[in-house]
């Protein structure tokens, strides 16, 4: 097998090995990180994937990315992340709702979609710190708008070698994605909440990563910064897995024929989890089109109409947190594959000093001959959520109505009634107060009576990590300023 490097986005590093990569998280030039070449997929690997189990699929997808990883190594660990005891009930299962077939991906110890690498990711990193030869103690930053932070946490809680710090906005998540992350147990994390939204914890987490000051104080301290977040292409890879199984569970269940063409619907904020769909119809997954879900905050509609990024306008706080995001990291992936790495690193820059940038005629084209740009408002999501369940009799929480919604748009708008594979990305449970509102028009104040009231009114079953919840003692409290970013991490450290 061809070995595979990997090069930065924008441009101005030179080419380091899948795991340096995962190790280093983000380019030295600030961009992020992209293989040289994206593998094929022929019809012997479709032939082999459809007989295999979801840790056997994982393991030989990434196995055409990771090239300095043994096949062996990779199913090791992917037998261990993707167990009946981490993902009760199977990794990534599909339910038919209508034309729509939905890929649940919140079987895992989180209860959402960010389980699906964060479970496999902290086991790349710990292979990549012996294969190069690294000593230091792996810091990882990560910024989260809910649900990457409880799932990275929980994916390094006591792994050797690793410690991990999270910063959420303090009033930006949902009171189970809170609590979630303040009783986190495991002796090597760090939570702590930020006075501003998601972008704030985002671009402080960047900065932190782009100071050369701040890098040389930890290495004199035998530390060393690494990412978590989709930035990093170890949480990136194991994502493009689950749209390849789920197009293997169609053709095994009869659902289509090989070859057909489906369509794919995710609801995204920052990009990732579309663009790993968009790599999988890269490697040969027959996709028709990919639609992009928003909610209010509809930056990537408008850029996807439009091709004006524009990050200047007003910030929504919404009922589907993990999506109110105006800045969507992953969208400089794509950007590098249509447009290459000198017109991305010149779009970054406008991004950084401007807020704005503005993609030429054919670059837009491109663009919108693989994406459809649809969003859902707030009023949209509850009437999907209600409907979904009235009609169906399936329960869905705040994102995944997101995106039900801009995927039956899609289908009136267009008439194409290919099937549609949408990612479910997170239990209803972690957002049980708006789904349970959105059920009866009645609000419960206390988290955990919405829990309970949702099981009650559903007949579904509360996933055993959210109903131990409350039992848990919380050992995270803190709030900072944004600009006391840097100093906590040091002192987290012991700088």
């Amino acid at each position: 097998m061809k070995n595979i490097n990997y090069i930065s986005t924008r441009g101005n590093t030179n080419p380091v090995s899948s795991a340096q990569a995962i190790k280093q998280g983000l380019a030295d030039d600030g961009g992020l990180f992209m293989p040289e070449a994206i593998p094929s997929l022929t019809e012997k690997d479709f032939d082999v994937l459809k007989k295999a189990s979801y840790p056997e699929r994982a393991a030989y997808v990434m196995s055409k990315f990771l090239t300095d990883y043994t096949y062996e190594e990779l199913l090791a660990d992917c037998k261990e992340s993707y167990s009946e005891a981490r993902f009760p009930g199977g990794a990534a299962p599909l339910t038919n709702v209508g034309n729509l077939r939905l890929l649940e991906l919140w079987h895992g110890p989180t209860c959402a979609f960010k389980d699906m690498a964060l479970q496999v990711m902290p086991r790349l990193l710990s292979r990549a710190l012996v294969k190069t030869g690294e000593k230091r103690t792996a810091f990882i930053l990560v910024a989260t708008s809910g649900d990457t932070g409880k799932a990275a946490l929980e994916g390094y809680k006591d792994v050797d070698g690793i410690k991990i710090m999270v910063f959420y906005p303090v009033d930006g998540v949902s009171k189970v994605q809170k609590l979630q992350m303040a009783t986190q147990e495991g002796n090597n994390v760090t939570v702590c909440a930020i006075k501003g939204n998601f972008d704030d914890a985002q671009n402080g987490v960047k900065k932190i990563f782009g100071n050369a000051e701040t890098a040389e104080l930890l290495n004199k301290n035998d530390h060393f910064f690494s990412s978590a977040n989709s930035i990093n292409w170890g949480r990136l890879v194991p994502q493009i897995v689950y749209y390849i199984s789920s197009y293997c569970d169609m053709v095994n269940a009869g659902d289509i024929n090989e070859g057909d063409e489906v369509n794919i619907c995710v609801p995204t904020g920052n990009f990732g989890n579309i663009f790993a769909a968009y790599i999988a119809k890269m490697m040969g997954l027959p996709v028709n089109r990919f639609i992009c879900a928003s909610n209010c905050n509809n930056i990537l509609t408008d850029f996807i109409s439009t091709g004006t990024y524009d990050r200047n306008r007003a910030f929504h706080t919404t009922m589907s947190p993990s999506m109110d995001i105006l800045i969507s990291s992953n969208l400089e992936r794509l950007l590098y594959v249509i447009a290459g790495q000198e017109k991305t690193a010149s779009y970054m820059k406008e991004l950084n000093t401007k807020g704005v940038y503005t993609v030429e005629n054919e670059v837009k084209e491109k663009i919108s001959s693989n994406f459809s740009g649809y969003f859902c408002g707030e009023e949209d999501t509850a009437k999907t959520i209600k409907e979904t369940f009235d009609n169906y009799n399936y329960l869905i929480d705040t994102h995944t109505a997101v995106a039900v919604k801009c995927a039956n748009e899609y289908m009136k708008d267009t008439g194409d009634n290919r099937k549609i594979i949408v990612a479910s990305t997170a239990s209803p449970y972690k957002f049980a107060s708006n789904v349970y509102t959105s059920l009866t028009g009645e609000s419960l104040e206390n988290e955990f009576d919405a829990l309970k009231a949702t099981e009650k009114l559903s007949g579904t079953n509360i996933p055993t990590p959210l109903a131990t919840l409350e039992s848990k003692a919380v050992r995270f409290t803190t709030v900072i300023n944004p600009d006391d970013m840097t100093k906590e991490v040091l002192k987290t450290i012991g700088i």
